[in-house]
Order: C-alpha cells, then sequence, then structure tokens
C-alpha cells in the first residue's frame, strides 16, 4: 500500500486536548523507559560481576553475546508485530480481537522458540566460523547452552510485555523487571563466585542466574495477567483462533519487516566493531566505551518509541487521525529534546565520561573516545528521531519501510563510506562514527518523511485491509 498525501482532519483540536495528550505520552512512555533500563541493568550486572572474576570469562561472554542478542532480537522483532494489532483493537474496544491476539502471540512464541534454542545451541560453531579462538568460543558456547532453557520463557514474557503496553498498562512490568533485577544479582553473588553455600560455577553460574530470572520473571507476570486480566483474555487468550492460520500470517507480515529491521540495524553495529578491531586495541577499546555509553542514553528514545507505537494505534483504533499525527508529532519532540541533552552531555563531558570505565593508567583509551564523543552527540539526535519515528509508523501497521530504510542506510551506504573513512581517508575511527551517524540519518528523514505522506484515514486498522 502506497503513502498519500495527508488530509485535513475534522477534528478540531483545544489547547487543552493537546496538553492531555502531552501528558496521556509522558505517562506511558516513562515507565517504559525505566523498564528498558531495567532490563539493560541486568546484562550490565552480569558484565561487571564476570568481569571482577576473568577477564577470559568476560571476553567469552561478551562474544557470545553478540550471537545471542541477534537471534534474540530477531525473535522478538516478530512479536513486535503484536504492536498494531493489540493497540488498534484496544482502541477501537474490540475485546475479542484484544484476546485472541494474546492467544496468537503465545502460538507465535512457540514457534519461535525452537529457532532460538537451536541457534543459541550452536553458539560456539558460530564463533568459531567467526574466527574466535577456540578456547573462548568453547566457553561462549558452554555460556549459551546455560541459557537455552530461558528461551521459551524469554519469548513469553516479550509477548505479554508488548500485549499490555499496547494496552497502555506499563507499571506492572516495571515492578516485576524491578524486582526480578534484584533477584538477578543475588543469584549472580551466589552462583558466580560460590557465596551462601552455592557451588563456583563462573561464567555459567551467570548463565543459570539469567536462566532463573527469566524464568520467574515470565512466571510472575503470566500470575498477574492470570489475576487482572481474565476478564479481557479468558485463558489468557489461548483458545482455537489463537491457532488460527490467517491470524499468524497478519502477525508475522507485520513482525517479520521489524526482525529483519533491527538485524539490519545490530549487524551494522556489529560490522562497526569489526572495524574498530582492525585498529587495534585502544582504538577498539574506545569505540565500545563510547557505544555502551550510546546504549544506555538509547533506551530513553527506545521507551518513547514503545509508547508512541502503543498510543499511535490506540488513536487509530478510536478513529482519532489528527490526535494521532499531534501525538506523533509530541513523541518526536520527546526524542529530539531528552537526545539533545545526552549530545551536549557526550560533547562536553567528552573528556570525563570515559574516565568510568578505564583506570587511570588507561590515557591512550580516554583521549581516543575524547575524539569519537563529539560525533556520536550527533549521533544521538538522529538515534531518537529513527527509533522513535519507526515506533509510530509500527502503530500506524507501516513496518516495512523502517526495514527497507535500515537496509539500504547502512549495507549499501553508511558502512561502506566508513570502512573509506577509516582505511583509506586518513579519519581512523572517527570515520566508523561519522559513517554510523550517516546511517543513522537516512533512516530518521526516511521514517519521518514516510509518516508526513501517510493517509491515516484511508489506512484504518491494519487488519481491514492487511499488513502493509
Amino acid at each position: 500500500m502506497q503513502p498519500h498525501a495527508e488530509p485535513q482532519s475534522p477534528e478540531t483540536t483545544h489547547p487543552e486536548e493537546g496538553r492531555s495528550e502531552w501528558w496521556i505520552l509522558v505517562q506511558l512512555a516513562l515507565p517504559i523507559v525505566l523498564t528498558n533500563l531495567t532490563m539493560f541493568s541486568m546484562s550490565a550486572v552480569d558484565t561487571l560481576m564476570i568481569g571482577h572474576r576473568s577477564k577470559e570469562d568476560l571476553a567469552a561472554m561478551g562474544l557470545a553475546v553478540v550471537w545471542l542478542a541477534g537471534t534474540s532480537m530477531f525473535a522478538s522483532g516478530i512479536l513486535f508485530g503484536l504492536d498494531p494489532i493489540v493497540s488498534q483493537a484496544h482502541g477501537a474496544k474490540d475485546r475479542q480481537r484484544v484476546a485472541s491476539a494474546l492467544g496468537q502471540g503465545f502460538v507465535a512464541a512457540i514457534w519461535l522458540t525452537p529457532f532460538l534454542m537451536a541457534s543459541w545451541f550452536f553458539t560456539e560453531d558460530f564463533l568459531l566460523l567467526g574466527g574466535q579462538e577456540a578456547a573462548l568460543a568453547a566457553s561462549g558456547g558452554d555460556y549459551a547452552r546455560w541459557l537455552v532453557p530461558s528461551a521459551p520463557f524469554l519469548m513469553a514474557f516479550t509477548v505479554m510485555r508488548q500485549w499490555l503496553q499496547c494496552r497502555r498498562i506499563v507499571a506492572p512490568i516495571l515492578i516485576h523487571a524491578l524486582w526480578t533485577n534484584a533477584l538477578n544479582v543475588w543469584l549472580n553473588w551466589m552462583l558466580i563466585f560460590g557465596n551462601g553455600g552455592a557451588p563456583e560455577m563462573g561464567l555459567e553460574g551467570a548463565a543459570l542466574a539469567t536462566t532463573i530470572t527469566r524464568v520467574v520473571l515470565a512466571a510472575s507476570l503470566l500470575a498477574h495477567l492470570w489475576w487482572t486480566q481474565r476478564e479481557v483474555a479468558p485463558r489468557l487468550g489461548m483458545r482455537r483462533e489463537a491457532w488460527d492460520w490467517s491470524g499468524q500470517k497478519i502477525l508475522f507480515a507485520l513482525g517479520l519487516p521489524v526482525a529483519f529491521q533491527v538485524t539490519f540495524e545490530i549487524g551494522a553495529f556489529g560490522v562497526s566493531t569489526l572495524m574498530a578491531g582492525r585498529l587495534g586495541t585502544v582504538d577498539a577499546s574506545a569505540h565500545l566505551i563510547v557505544l555502551n555509553l550510546s546504549s544506555i542514553t538509547f533506551m530513553v528514545p527506545l521507551g518513547i518509541g514503545l509508547a508512541a507505537s502503543a498510543r499511535i494505534g490506540n488513536l487509530i483504533g478510536e478513529g482519532r487521525f489528527a490526535t494521532a499525527r499531534r501525538s506523533a508529532r509530541y513523541a518526536l519532540w520527546m526524542a529530539l529534546g531528552s537526545m539533545t541533552l545526552f549530545a551536549a552531555t557526550f560533547y562536553f563531558g567528552r573528556h570525563d565520561l570515559p574516565s568510568l570505565y578505564t583506570n587511570s593508567e588507561e590515557i591512550d583509551v580516554r583521549l581516543v573516545a575524547a575524539l569519537i564523543l563529539p560525533i556520536a552527540a550527533a549521533f544521538q539526535i538522529f538515534d531518537g528521531v529513527q527509533v522513535v519515528g519507526s515506533g509510530i509508523l509500527r502503530g500506524a501497521g507501516q513496518t516495512r519501510p523502517a526495514a527497507i530504510f535500515n537496509l539500504l542506510g547502512y549495507w549499501p551506504l553508511a558502512l561502506p563510506m566508513a570502512w573509506w573513512l577509516t582505511f583509506h581517508g586518513g579519519f581512523g575511527i572517527r570515520g566508523i562514527w561519522i559513517g554510523l551517524a550517516l546511517g543513522l540519518a537516512i533512516v530518521a528523514v526516511g521514517v519521518v518523511l514516510w509518516w508526513r505522506r501517510l493517509d491515516l484515514e484511508r489506512l484504518g486498522r491494519v487488519e481491514s485491509k492487511g499488513a502493509v
């Protein structure tokens, strides 16, 4: 389906309604942002605690996580196809479709689990294929195998999280993420180091702690749904229509482009890390420091984008198209505002922020990181706009454009430019970040222009005319 010129909406806009819409978006986005930061901190805690035990284990974990995160995000991206279905059905007060979507999400999770488990089981083979040292690949493979049992619970949690968020029920997700995060810290303390009478398992202990945490998190959120959502979703949506192929087809048609979108983006950043590795230890370390800082700040616009996806879908389901456009503008301004603050922090703190990651002797690493951070400051603006813009399009059921922009922006344009600037243009490590900023800028401009041209009234709900 092609976009069309945006018509004038018959809806009347009042200043009070605008302020109300802004506040609704803030209330929805804030818990999602905090949940993102909480989930991110789980992996950060694992990394910090393993790093205090063994640098070899830390290296093995880091290598394994590249593959684990990529496959997890691909599978989760498919489940993100629930966003427009549930949010629009909720806005239209279609309780039956809301309920059946939950069941279809669980069924999709069942289909995706074998793929995820098989991918993780062969982590060692992937690392060896990538030319990694045999010892590190073996340790990374052992770490991944201890995570294999957690795959169905990770998928189930993703389904429940998206389903609740799209219905503007966000506080329970944050609460369960917070207390299970504390559980993860305690389990790591016991299983990594052998405290509290537990065996000292090192890297495998970190994986076991993560597996237990994921099981508990999914089970606790499932219990919450069972006690609070039975009126909306009898038997939690697991009825006969959950297995209906037509519903699964719509879900996968909407979700697969999201899966490819995140794969293109994660793959591009993975290639950038490999490029940095070719420049030596100092440049590679500085690259990872700035990338970690950018990952932390990314949690904010990611949360805004998820909130925008839910809210835009709700408003489209209600038939409030002018308000949906206004909410999208607010979300983009929120992204611009927050990322401008982070950009200023990166620029003015470029000599101090790297010190959080290095000791006093690693002056060279801090100096190189300080060279990258001003470029990463511009990178922040584009990153915030593209992820929120992609969320807005997802709420409208437009999941393919963001995938196409990510493919075209990074692979034939940004990465080749980054390679040339880095290895032939004399820019060194800065060339990688200039290339990444270019890719993000292309995606950001693309998704915003696509949104501005959409005729929401003609599109309607995603299931009225199929996925686009």
